[in-house]
């Protein structure tokens, strides 16, 4: 009878997570549509995404031109892609805290970031214009960036163990993060007051003066990074015992630490290609969602999904509205709101178990 009532408390529990994790990203996705320096009535609003979505007005509002293009072509992909960077960066903050056993570890842990990051400064400190690629070159450079140094990552790893183990994939994104560092420096170093001034808030994380084509850039590798990590939820929860114990469960140890690991690069560097570096989005949300849920990935990626992309759009807002009509770093929101929450975690996290 005991068993049969936590049970169906468990069950009821999770069932009440989602639905407030949905209506989180639901509520969050609304006010950044509603919400801003520029006030619309919310009946143009619905309208103007009704006949774009559906052909057909609810209202039969007439709006304005210019409320359409603010809506369409400035605010609603703004929100979406606030919504799929930040679960890109959850679930693969996620996986890799799943991964690596160990909840400190982030997108950024074997440095796909730093690569895809000066990927993009290259683009800026140069002005490069691949001429077929056009508006798109700094994301695709950005994404290659991320790519390679996730191949280097691997050789330099395969080199120097047999298996891809799990301190040395670690040791080597920690070299690479280091010199790509000390790289992106120097070009910032070497950049006039402009240049340095359009990388240096590039850096810290920005959505705005993104649109449809950022959106349409992302999407594919969100989709694949998603179904890699998703289909490897079992796989997770096995590495929560050790790699020894999780080839015993029948999990193919190399073959899925090598999906995981090209699933949750895949994000993280798309991610940083459309919106720069945003931090402590990829550290803060999987900890705080394992808290409420426990540790099973099954619940914990989708999870992390929900909330982090509700969490940057909130963040987004908040940058975007705080000092209208100037607008701030997103990177600097959620490092304001992360770094404290991720501390007070920690500590509780220390004083339940001490």
């Amino acid at each position: 009878m005991v068993n049969s009532f936590i049970q169906k408390y468990s069950v009821n529990k999770t069932v009440w997570v989602y639905i407030f994790s949905g209506g989180f990203v639901l509520s969050t996705a609304l006010l950044g549509l509603f919400v801003s320096s520029v006030s619309f009535p919310l009946t143009a609003v619905l309208d103007v995404l009704a006949e774009k979505i559906v052909g057909n007005k609810i209202f039969g509002h007439e709006a304005a031109g210019n409320i359409e293009v603010i809506i369409w072509e400035i605010r609603f992909p703004r929100v979406l892609l606030a919504l799929f960077v930040g679960a890109s960066l959850s679930i693969a903050g996620a996986s890799f805290q799943g991964l690596l056993r160990n909840p400190l570890a982030d997108p950024y842990t074997i440095g796909v970031s730093s690569g895809a990051a000066l990927g993009a400064v290259t683009v800026l400190y140069f002005q490069l214009s691949i001429s077929f690629l056009g508006s798109y070159t700094l994301p695709v450079v950005a994404i290659l960036g991320g790519f390679i140094t996730m191949v280097i990552v691997f050789i330099i790893t395969r080199l120097s163990s047999r298996d891809l183990n799990i301190e040395t994939i670690i040791l080597a994104g920690i070299i690479i993060s280091a010199f790509i560092g000390a790289i992106i420096s120097l070009i910032i170093a070497l950049s006039d007051r402009e240049d340095m001034r359009q990388i240096l808030y590039w850096l810290m994380g920005n959505i705005g003066m993104r649109g449809w084509s950022h959106v349409q850039l992302l999407i594919p590798f969100f989709i694949v990074g998603v179904i890699l990590l998703v289909s490897r939820a079992h796989d997770l929860n096995a590495f929560a015992l050790g790699e020894e114990s999780a080839g015993h469960l029948g999990v193919n140890v190399q073959g899925g630490k090598v999906l995981i690991l090209v699933g949750a690069s895949l994000l993280t560097g798309a991610s940083v290609a459309v919106s720069g570096s945003i931090g402590f989005v990829g550290l803060v949300i999987p900890h705080f969602v394992r808290l409420i849920i426990g540790p099973d990935h099954k619940h914990v990626l989708p999870l992390s999904m929900l909330t982090g992309g509700g969490f940057l759009v909130l963040a987004d807002l908040i940058s975007r509205s705080i000092i209208a009509p100037k607008e701030l770093p997103i990177g600097v929101i959620t490092a304001l709101i992360g770094a404290p929450i991720f501390a007070i975690l920690l500590v509780r996290e220390r004083m339940r178990k001490g």
